[in-house]
């Protein structure tokens, strides 16, 4: 017969819908205020912890919907989010700084669903509200830290090729080099020809000296490469926080925005964020006198530098090693029962590391902690935000034996500085320092007024297609209203099982959707009413119409999915979010529209003989 479905076909299109609406159903459930807690330390909470928090949560009086227990970490769901606030700030009292205290929704999904592994879609900052921040990357201190380590690569390499300098310094924007005489001169030229094509080199007329810049070449790869370590910084540091489906993009050339959905609590996000804090380790100068450095004549190849306590030291100008290097710290507490923070080197810090530990057992090594703080000062009559690096020597130890790729650093205040260093090591060190230029806060209330006013133009749009299709095109309006809802199903479905994001925009996606998904019907109708006009049966009419109009159907939605495509590609975050939905309801409803559709018709009229149509 012309008009029947072999059994797998109808098989599969039950299944699809069956496996789309399991998938969707997650999505009405909607979203506890909870108070969720973790281990600020390496060491996860435990059971005991658990009912100790569970205990207090009662005995307070509120209402609690339900409490949870799982990898470490204790999830307390509420009614309403009076109750979430108080339970927050009791806790936060209760618990101290081992403690990390965050407000967070929870999905309400039943248990048997997300043991099949489906989940609600995430809703961006504008439907489920959060926090927005606005970063502006220190490009100045990015040039800054890049000729200092050109100043330290020319020392080195004029030592390992024996060219002998008085002093190598950096002065507005240039590394000066001053040589002993035209010879030491004449070789370092040749050396920085050879070895450091990206500066570029000005003799000076008087002396044997030259200065070297950083070529603009250079200049954009610096700013380039800081810009994107610090996006990937600041995504692991998110990580480490424990934000779902975050936001992080760049904005401009010096600029990254981070988006937070569902964060309430911007203290903990802006701490982690904000703070620029790293490592070096230097050897300590011993041969010098400190108290002359202090007068002002600093020895070439030292630096002067201050412990926590106020005493002036002299350390080697040379790095060790520095943060970047370190792939993995811990916090936790030494032999001594001290704070410690734990370090993992990569295999270029360890082999330096090991290679100067062997050279230097007996000598001391000092540990040096270098934090970038923002400053607001008044310039005239105007706040003008002031960078200042903070430098300070947090531990001295001698070497007793060599080491290389682990070890330990003491000399912290405290074991909530030592956690939080070592999660910003273990997030790695930022490339340049960042500002917060910008921060705004969307609150739940918010984002619920935007959902109830996304779903209703999208239950508006529907119902206005349903009518007209109904009213036009009779039963087969129905049948194309039938696999609209289906089409809408799907899509909700695939966005859930994809784990998108759904923002403003993407439901402006899916509305547009609702109106084109019943173009393909439109066009499968009036073909279908044409057969019928010009004599052919009802049933040749039907096979015909689905036949015939297939080819204009792909070739429409094959355009418009390429449009998407290139959307998708070219667009920022919210035309992403557009594209996604709408390539998606594009698929969806080309399977609907012909073969949920056809199903159905095959079912009403297949299989029999049929004297007219209801179209």
């Amino acid at each position: 017969m012309q008009n029947r479905f072999p059994i797998w076909k109808n098989t599969l299109i039950l299944i699809v819908l069956l496996i789309g609406i399991i998938y969707a159903l997650p999505n009405l459930f909607g979203n506890d205020p909870s108070v969720q807690l973790s281990s600020s330390t390496v060491t996860p909470l435990e059971q005991t912890q658990a009912n100790e928090v569970e205990a207090s949560i009662k005995s307070a009086g509120l209402a609690v919907k339900s409490f949870e227990f799982a990898d470490g970490r204790i999830l307390a769901r509420f009614k309403n989010t009076d109750d979430q606030l108080k339970a927050a700030d009791m806790l936060r009292d209760k618990m101290g700084n081992d403690v990390t205290v965050a407000l967070n929704l929870a999905p309400a999904t039943p248990a048997w669903l997300s043991a099949l592994g489906a989940e609600p879609m995430y809703l961006g900052l504008d439907l489920r509200g959060g926090v927005h921040f606005l970063l502006e990357v220190d490009m100045k201190a990015a040039i800054k830290q890049a000729e200092e380590r050109y100043n330290n690569d020319i020392r080195s390499a004029l030592r390992a090729a024996k060219v002998r300098y008085r002093s190598v310094s950096n002065e507005e924007g240039a590394i000066k080099v001053v040589l002993r005489n035209a010879d030491d001169k004449l070789a370092a030229l040749d050396l920085m020809a050879k070895d450091f094509r990206n500066l570029d080199v000005v003799e000076s007329e008087e002396g044997f000296e030259f200065n070297a810049t950083i070529g603009e070449n250079e200049l954009r790869e610096i700013k380039k490469f800081a810009l994107a370590q610090n996006i990937t910084t600041l995504r692991n540091r998110v990580n480490e926080i424990g934000v779902a489906e975050p936001v992080i993009q760049q904005q401009g050339d010096n600029r990254i925005v981070v988006q937070l959905p569902g964060v309430q609590d911007t203290t903990r996000a802006k701490e982690i964020l904000g703070t620029t804090a790293t490592l070096e380790y230097r050897l300590v100068d011993v041969e010098h006198d400190v108290a002359k450095a202090v007068q002002g004549r600093v020895p070439v190849g030292s630096r002067l530098y201050y412990e926590k306590n106020g005493n002036p030291i002299l350390l080697k100008r040379r790095v060790i090693v520095t943060g970047d290097q370190i792939v993995d710290a811990s916090s936790g507490l030494d032999q001594n029962g001290s704070a410690a923070v734990f370090i993992t080197l990569n295999g270029v810090g360890a082999k330096k590391m090991g290679k100067m530990t062997q050279a230097n057992i007996g000598k001391p090594m000092a540990v040096v902690f270098i934090e970038y703080k923002t400053e607001t000062r008044v310039v005239n009559g105007e706040k003008v935000r002031h960078k200042v690096k903070e430098e300070k020597v947090i531990s001295v130890a001698t070497i007793r034996d060599a080491f290389s790729k682990r070890f330990q650093t003491t000399g912290l205040d405290s074991t909530q500085e030592a956690r939080t260093l070592a999660l910003l090591l273990r997030a790695g060190a930022l490339a340049a320092p960042v500002d917060i230029v910008e921060e705004r806060t969307v609150g739940p209330s918010l984002g619920q007024d935007n959902i109830d006013k996304g779903m209703m133009s999208v239950v508006v749009g529907l119902l206005l297609v349903l009518v007209f299709m109904g009213v036009y095109y009779k039963v087969f309006g129905l049948v194309a209203n039938v696999a609209l809802a289906f089409n809408l199903v799907a899509i909700v479905a695939l966005l859930s099982l994809l784990q998108a994001t759904l923002t403003l925009p993407g439901i402006a996606g899916i509305v547009l959707t609702v109106g084109m998904a019943v173009d393909a019907n439109v066009l499968i109708f009036e073909r279908i009413k044409e057969e019928i006009r010009v004599g052919n049966t009802p049933q040749s009419s039907i096979y015909t119409g689905y036949e015939k109009a297939f080819v204009t159907i792909l070739d429409a939605n094959i355009t418009t999915l390429l449009v998407a495509l290139v959307l998708f590609g070219f667009g920022t975050g919210p035309i992403k979010g557009f594209a996604v939905t709408l390539s998606i309801g594009i698929l969806t409803s080309m399977f609907t529209a012909i073969m949920g559709t056809r199903m159905l018709i095959n079912w009403l009229y297949g299989n029999r003989r049929v004297e007219k149509l209801s179209i």
